[in-house]
């Protein structure tokens, strides 16, 4: 009889690969190194570009990376039903891993396909129209904070003391 520990050859027991899917950490970058990726952050960018370099913190190195501003249908106009993009090149891009919010591997096939929904358009007229959208959104968020510290409730940092 063999001693525990020890298979029927006399070997001690091999430990098992885990496929790819099961790292849950900065690992999974692995499979995604050299390829060309969709990169959504925390302040609302989006970035493609193609991952060179990554660490254990998940932070990127992305190559050729291209910034595609949105303005959204209804922007520009009430009949306006299609929105507009524009790209900005922005070359070598280093990310800080905690701002990426989502993170996809693009289709090389359907890579120069315009988004659904969206055509190409000036970029000095997109980014106008998005920074006129942005003051929108932040003087309704404004109003809207205003509203609810009349009823009692608090937004953020509303209640803090400044020292």
């Amino acid at each position: 009889m063999p001693p525990p520990g020890l298979l029927g050859g006399g070997r001690p027991p091999q430990p098992q690969q885990l496929p790819a899917q099961m790292f849950t950490t900065a690992a999974q970058l692995l499979d995604l190194t050299d390829k060309k990726l969709m990169v959504a952050l925390r302040d609302g960018r989006k970035l493609t570009g193609i991952l060179r370099s990554w660490d254990q913190f998940a932070n990127l190195v992305l190559q050729q990376t291209k910034e595609r501003i949105f303005v959204p249908p209804g922007t520009q106009s009430p009949a306006q039903t299609r929105g507009l993009y524009a790209d900005v090149d922005r070359g070598l891009f280093v990310v800080r891993g905690e701002n990426v919010l989502l993170m996809g591997e693009i289709d090389l096939d359907r890579d120069d396909d315009p988004p659904p929904g969206y055509d190409p358009a000036d970029l000095e007229l997109v980014q106008t129209l998005a920074k006129q959208k942005k003051a929108e959104e932040k003087a309704k968020e404004k109003r809207k904070v205003k509203k609810l510290s009349t009823i009692g409730f608090e937004g953020e940092n509303v209640g803090e003391a400044l020292l």
